[in-house]
């Protein structure tokens, strides 16, 4: 039986990432990118995939574990009956190359300790070639080499490595794992103290830089560090988990790869930033969009690798049994060639907001050529069908949030243009458009029976999607359709556990099967509703319901099973720790702000 979800913390580099168990085990390790191939796999599946254990060879009595303030550096302590020790795990983005530290450091007492290492490449399918030195070994195969470094011990069995000493009170014993590519010289060696040291000072001075000062400043601090550690450095993308395949519902299908880049995620994810003060990543993020993006805007896609790659094959993984057997194992993403006519709004929307804060783009800018290339080509394709905003794999329907968010597109053109940031001759072309599709979406997407808006034009379904209305300033979020629609969505895709699920399930709409949990964003969503509205109390009570179902680290994915009271979906989840920053700005920062910068009170029409 796999470990829970919850069960894991995240370490990261701002290059890769590996999850650590409270156990002591790191089984999801990605070198040397997120994207890449994996060198542990057993979070996906059994132990035979590739794992690294470090933990005490007795009885345990009690295992607590925390980040050390302010930082990504991971302690897991373990007291026993013959004495208490500590495990270390960090990364470090203090260095230019892949860098895993172990530490086991001891508190009191004398306890014994095991390690047990299995090393596979590729997903699981390639056992390496390893071979021990004086230090410890180095394992290769193809284009990967891991070095590992420990003055322990080691043996080899059964193609895995094992290893067992003992720990006494004050005594600090390193293991050190460094990836390089197998045609490279071996890297140094790392000054394990200082690396620690170093790595522990740069997280606490980025996280220095925070400026919300509400209540909820520590949650929104470690969910600003998470958000941090899934930013790929060298281009400033930000990656939406550092996983793959984690199921939506346990057994399920709905099993993704969400290594890589959602231009969806583009306002959102700079809201978070620039209210929380980080207008440099802000930048970052936005010159990343930009390079993306760049080329026909009928080619845009709606999500990217982290470079800015564009092809996602979507393949799967037959060896691999999937996350207590939720099958199947995907890598890639096959929505990459979908048609979401949303991603064109959160473009233009992202260039309003970065214009707001004043983030001046770099030499290299190409913005305002693709701004209205984009705009130029939505003129028509607004009209156009599509798979909206989850990605449907049934048939593209005229979705209510994509029309929507075609209007933001156009609002924010107009906007920019009455800003003098953008002169146009095209800004009364932009506002006639503009009003059209508003009043296209308010007669097409309403159902006056149902006194909501709903899922595509013509249907009966309820959307979550919808709650964005009142964020992005499409309507006031008094507007009595937006509080019919937020009513229906209490009745009909509220959980009695008090969770929004993402939207009716359908398989004539989505092409899949039954089965997934309720959305964690989309319960933020439901709470800053509830903020705008003014019903303030409500905002903080379903706030709080998130804040408690998040794991001792202080982490979220993506989905929450209210009755098995468990995570699910790929973790740590970009989008939900986004909108927990939103939320709590929300309530504690500005009531009136959205995610648009614009006053839901405002009729912006």
């Amino acid at each position: 039986m796999s470990l829970r979800i919850e069960d894991y913390g995240m370490i990261g580099d701002c290059h890769t990432a590996a999850l650590v168990s409270r156990e002591g085990s790191i089984d999801w390790l990605c070198l040397p990118s997120f994207d890449s191939a994996a060198c542990f796999a057993a979070l996906l599946g059994i132990s035979e995939h590739g794992y690294w254990l470090i933990t005490p060879d007795c009885p345990i009595k009690r295992i607590h574990r925390r980040y050390r303030e302010d930082t990504l550096i991971l302690e897991t302590t373990f007291e026993t009956e013959s004495g208490t020790v500590t495990l270390v795990d960090c990364m470090t983005p203090t260095t230019n190359t892949p860098d895993l530290l172990r530490q086991v450091v001891g508190q009191s007492g004398k306890v014994p300790m095991k390690m047990a290492l299995a090393i596979r490449f590729d997903y699981g399918s390639i056992v390496p070639w390893v071979r021990k030195t004086d230090d410890g070994l180095i394992a290769i195969a193809g284009p990967d080499t891991l070095r590992l470094r420990t003055p322990v011990e080691l043996c080899g069995e059964n193609f895995h490595t094992t290893s067992k000493f003992t720990v006494s009170a004050g005594e600090k014993i390193p293991f050190e794992l460094c990836w390089y590519a197998s045609h490279r010289d071996e890297p140094q060696f790392l000054d394990f103290e200082k690396t620690i040291a170093d790595t522990e000072k740069w997280w606490r001075e980025w996280a220095g830089r925070c400026t919300f000062a509400g209540p909820s400043k520590l949650a929104v601090t470690r969910s600003l560090i998470t958000l941090k550690a899934l930013t790929y450095a060298p281009t400033g993308a930000i990656v939406a988990a550092p996983t793959t395949s984690l199921p939506e519902l346990i057994g399920g299908v709905r099993n993704w790869d969400y290594r890589f880049c959602w231009v969806r995620d583009a306002t959102l994810s700079l809201h978070a930033l620039i209210i929380a003060g980080y207008l440099e990543e802000a930048r970052d993020w936005r010159e990343w969009i930009m390079r993306a993006v760049a080329g026909k805007p009928s080619e845009l896609n709606i999500v990217y690798g982290l470079r800015g790659e564009r092809r996602l094959t979507e393949l799967e993984l037959p060896w691999l049994p999937g996350y207590e057997n939720s099958a199947p194992v995907r890598i890639g993403n096959a929505a990459y060639n979908q048609l979401q006519l949303d991603v064109y709004g959160e473009i233009i929307d992202t260039l309003y907001l970065c214009r707001e804060a004043g983030i001046k783009p770099d030499n290299k800018d190409v913005s305002p050529g693709i701004g209205r290339a984009l705009l130029d080509h939505l003129e028509t394709s607004w009209e156009e069908p599509d798979e909206g905003i989850w990605e449907v794999r049934g048939p593209r329907r005229h979705f209510t949030h994509s029309k929507m968010m075609a209007w933001v597109a156009m609002d924010r053109a107009v906007k920019s243009v009455e800003q003098g940031w953008v002169p146009d001759p095209a800004a009364e072309k932009w506002r006639n458009l503009r009003d059209k599709i508003h009043a296209d979406v308010c007669n097409n997407g309403f159902d006056a029976d149902l006194n909501s808006f709903v899922q595509f034009y013509g249907s009966k379904h309820l959307d979550a999607s919808l709650l964005m209305m009142a964020i992005v300033g499409f309507l006031p979020a008094n507007d009595p359709r937006l509080c019919g629609t937020v009513d229906a969505i209490e009745k009909h895709l509220l959980s009695d556990n008090g969770f929004v699920n993402r939207y009716t399930l359908d398989p004539a709409v989505d092409g899949l099967p039954h089965g997934e949990a309720a959305f964690i964003p989309c319960t933020l969503w439901l709470a800053d509703n509830y903020a705008f509205q003014g019903r303030l109390q409500e905002a903080r009570e379903v706030f709080e319901r998130v804040l408690a179902i998040r794991n001792d680290l202080g982490l979220l994915s993506e989905e929450y099973d209210p009755v098995d009271r468990r995570l699910l979906g790929n973790f740590p989840q970009a989008f939900s720790h986004f909108g927990m920053v939103n939320t709590a700005f929300n309530l504690e920062g500005n009531t009136k702000a959205t995610a648009s910068g614009s006053s839901p009170g405002t009729k912006l029409k």
